[in-house]
């Protein structure tokens, strides 16, 4: 699995309108008996810094806030060209008093550089040697070169990754995969062509939740095409077995979607570090989709009702959200989250009415009308409400 801080300094880069990188020096840390100490950076880099390059004979300077280590540490810098007398050098200066990058240690670390599309600056340095390795492939960097600007022109799109990864998927199957094996193939597949942290799933899970949903939409027809292309390709004996195919179809498409959902959501409340249980057993032998913090708690009579929390999966709800409301009677309020992109005003005020919230992604809450915002929810804020009542 790749390193947290790895994932992290491959986003910022991704992200970033200039980047380099600088493997740090006895010069960078003072150590080579100068005077001035400070990380070097190579000419074809200054356009992190200044419009122009230096010129000889003269210094110039411009103040920065860098964040480091995303939001570890904040130095406000300053990047300087030295041009005058024999010198010709362009350098970062002014990192506070015990800065931990300037240390005798981070010898042979790499500092990596960015600069985003709103100006603002991120570094982070990587000192494990497998991280520093892992970070020059994926960028395709030349490993004989100290100090280098990072093309990224030559990067593969998380797109195209995606794409790469489906097709030899597709190529090597014969049969549909279980919903477990495949909701688990495409979030591996995402994540890796993303880079995605388990705080950056937690942190965006709203969009993420329906990345997931649509990348292995786009997988799954990818496999009814090849699978059943003998079968749609050829005439049909009559109606019926037209109309038995047609339904085959239909009926694996909605089992899968359903199923596919409930696995990403526990994806991301275990990305999330909330405790949680699947298809607990609750009254009349229902089985809730999801019980906080597991059904142990539920069960137990001393345990707090309060700080019970159930959720129902459903991807449409329109006409299936009465089916959470008697899953689990220990708990008054019930949240159930969908897809579903609006629902009528008498839906709406019936669910209020019968204590049920609906949570949805972000993006899906203005789809609904705006007097009943107060009763939906978005995964981000129900994540956050979970985590609250386990403490």
């Amino acid at each position: 699995m790749i390193d947290e801080y790895l994932q992290e300094a491959i986003q910022l880069v991704h992200d970033s309108a200039f980047a380099y990188c600088h493997y740090i020096t006895p010069n960078d840390v003072g150590k080579t008996g100068g005077h001035q100490c400070g990380f070097t950076f190579a000419k074809p880099c200054y356009k992190m810094f200044f419009d122009e390059p230096g010129e000889k004979g003269t210094n110039k300077e411009v103040f920065v806030k860098i964040d480091w280590q995303k939001g570890r540490i904040t130095t406000d810098s300053r990047a300087i060209y030295y041009g005058v007398g024999t010198r010709n050098e362009y350098r970062l200066t002014r990192f506070g008093k015990g800065f931990e990058f300037l240390r005798e240690d981070y010898i042979g670390c790499l500092q990596i550089m960015t600069k985003n599309h709103d100006g603002e600056y991120f570094a982070y340095v990587l000192s494990n040697q497998d991280n520093i390795e892992d970070f020059i492939d994926t960028f395709s960097l030349d490993v004989t070169k100290g100090n280098q600007v990072i093309d990224k022109s030559v990067i593969i799109s998380p797109d195209q990754k995606l794409r790469d990864d489906f097709m030899t998927f597709i190529e090597s199957r014969i049969d549909f995969p279980d919903t477990v094996e495949m909701a688990s193939f495409v979030r591996k597949c995402v994540i890796n062509a993303n880079n995605y942290t388990n705080q950056r799933i937690s942190d965006e899970a709203d969009r993420i939740i329906l990345e997931w949903t649509d990348a292995e939409y786009q997988l799954f027809r990818g496999l009814e095409e090849k699978i059943y292309r003998p079968v749609f390709t050829r005439p049909f004996d009559c109606c019926q077995s037209l109309v038995d195919f047609s339904n085959t179809i239909l009926n694996r498409r909605k089992s899968r979607a359903g199923k596919s959902l409930e696995h990403h959501l526990a994806e991301i409340f275990t990305a999330s570090r909330l405790r949680f249980e699947e298809q607990v057993i609750t009254e009349n032998n229902k089985k809730p989709d999801f019980i906080f913090p597991d059904g142990e708690s539920y069960h137990n009579i001393w345990f707090p009702a309060e700080k019970l929390t159930m959720l129902g999966a459903k991807t449409t709800c329109k006409d299936r959200w009465r089916q959470v409301l008697n899953e689990a009677n220990k708990i008054p309020h019930k949240h159930l989250f969908t897809l579903q992109r609006g629902v009528t005003r008498n839906q709406l005020q019936e669910m209020k009415d019968e204590n049920l919230t609906l949570v949805v992604p972000k993006d899906n809450k203005n789809l609904f009308l705006p007097e009943f915002h107060d009763n939906i929810m978005c995964l981000s804020d129900f994540i956050v409400m979970v985590r609250e009542r386990q403490g």
